[in-house]
């Protein structure tokens, strides 16, 4: 087999394997995973896959020609939506999943237990690396049930706003991940004249100082040697109040499961997105909850998602969001379609709207039960979606920010991406990339093109392996030690 149809309303293929001239009517080499026309396209008609608009022709386009960035053009999104019109029930869980967690004193479940030292400005950083780095493996030995100390630093924290989004932003952010479940402890550590004062901080959010949260400024303290030799006894006092806590048995209905997919390829919509989709409805069964993000890698394929809004108001977030994104992208000179990366169009993907539609699949076929800012609490359960850019390591920073215990990552082109404190597992879409990357990929959902396997086949394996790692095994990324560098808190705004 050569090529795969989606849809009877579909007016171009993918090529599984490339094309010569003459082959299945090709009337030119078409590379492997980009689209043949089957039938002859007028300029400026519109072009379908997945039975949706992926763009129009820019020119007349003949039978059997190759259809990509040289004769198909984008054009922003004009719809109609429709609200709650396509809601299917949940089906109902044959039995109980658990996994072995880690239940806080706040009544949620951890699927890992660090301690975070945390930044509130770029000032911070190397102290907070330096002190997180003091805690070795051989040090953290003699706590088993510790998984480490991670610092979480970043560029910003002053010259910004105080009032902004951007303010807003990073606010959330810090929060979020200093009452993540899967952190025990947080020490946050900051100069002292910066706009993002932690005092504020701990004010606007109610958090609480005392043995599992800690505080600091280099200013206050003395200098940068004192920091750190300050912090790293904070963590040596805090060390064995989070060590005593051990895992449990819980239910599957306690997992909040970022989905994120990054490199993607013409695959990742047909194999592992739509994999990631079912294994989402099985979560969803168990009550668990899926985040799914990027908001500009929706665009074209937000109308399916409004559709399953469980009411109106769920779905006019989401189309806020849009139009907030519209907004966004032309005051910065820009245009949605600028998303796709030059690695997405080599892999067979030519428009946003494309790449969309198949990204939304990862959010399966369950009612869309709410919408959320960025790094805001998720607070629904089933499926949702919460409010990012494209750009993976942002996005995932705002998904473990929003309460993500755990991120599932499809990837066509390939990607070596980790996460910390909530570990990250990689789905490859196709066989070739899976053998080339194996040290980094966990499933390889390319078996639904090279073996037979069905869609649900795979699904099955990836919550299989959420409910696994949510019990304690590594995924490879994260056994490898990725997840040091990927907190990239979403930066919005003015930088003066």
């Amino acid at each position: 087999m050569n090529t795969v149809r989606l849809s009877p309303e579909d007016n171009v293929i993918t090529a599984i394997s490339p094309l010569e001239v003459g082959q299945e009517g090709a009337t030119q080499l078409i590379p492997r995973g980009h689209k043949m026309a089957t039938t002859d396209i007028p300029k400026g008609t519109a072009v379908r896959k997945y039975a949706q608009v992926i763009g129009y022709a820019a020119e007349d386009i003949a039978n059997g020609e190759h259809v990509h960035t040289h004769n198909l053009e984008f054009r922003n999104v004009d719809t109609e939506y429709e609200f709650s019109t396509n809601l299917r029930p949940v089906a109902s869980a044959t039995q109980q999943d658990t996994f072995m967690g880690f239940r806080r004193a706040t009544g949620r479940v951890g699927t890992r237990n660090y301690i975070a030292v945390l930044t509130s400005v770029n000032c911070s950083a190397t102290a907070a690396r330096m002190i997180a780095e003091h805690f070795t493996p051989d040090v953290l030995a003699a706590y088993p049930n510790v998984d480490g100390v991670a610092a979480f630093v970043h560029g910003t924290g002053c010259a910004m706003g105080g009032d902004g989004t951007g303010f807003e932003l990073l606010q959330r952010t810090l929060w979020g991940y200093a009452r993540n479940p899967n952190v025990g402890g947080v020490l946050m550590a900051g100069l002292g004249c910066e706009m993002m004062q932690i005092d504020w901080l701990i004010e606007a959010y109610g958090l609480t100082p005392g043995p599992f949260f800690q505080s600091m400024n280099i200013q206050d303290v003395g200098g940068l040697r004192t920091t750190v030799e300050m912090g790293i006894k904070k963590i040596e006092a805090m060390l064995p109040l989070v060590n005593d806590v051990e895992r449990e048995p819980c239910p599957a209905s306690e997992l909040m499961v970022a989905l994120q997919c990054g490199g993607s390829d013409a695959w990742s919509g047909i194999t592992a997105n739509p994999a990631v989709g079912h294994a989402c409805d099985l979560l969803v069964a168990q009550g668990g909850t899926g985040v799914l993000a990027e908001t500009p890698e929706i665009y074209g394929a937000e109308h399916l998602l409004t559709a399953r809004a469980a009411d109106r108001a769920v779905g006019d977030k989401l189309i806020d969001l849009i139009k907030w994104w519209e907004d966004y992208t032309e005051r910065n000179r820009g245009n949605m379609d600028n998303n796709p990366s030059p690695g997405n169009k080599q892999g067979g993907l030519t428009t946003i709207l494309e790449k969309s539609l198949g990204a939304a699949a990862k959010g399966g076929t369950t009612p869309l039960t709410g919408v959320f800012k960025y790094a805001e609490p998720v607070t629904a359960k089933g499926f949702t979606f919460m409010d990012s850019p494209g750009y993976d390591p942002a996005s995932v920073t705002g998904q473990i920010a929003s309460g993500c215990n755990l991120v599932c990552f499809t990837t066509g082109r390939g990607s070596a991406f980790g996460s910390k404190p909530s570990p990250t597992m990689k789905v490859a879409t196709n066989t070739q990339m899976y053998e080339r990357l194996t040290s980094d990929m966990d499933v390889n959902a390319g078996r639904v093109l090279s073996d037979g396997a069905s869609v649900e086949e795979v699904g099955r394996e990836i919550y299989g392996m959420w409910l696994r790692m949510a019990s304690g095994v590594a995924s490879k990324s994260e056994a490898q030690g990725l997840g040091d560098y990927e907190f990239v808190p979403w930066q919005v705004g003015a930088v003066m």
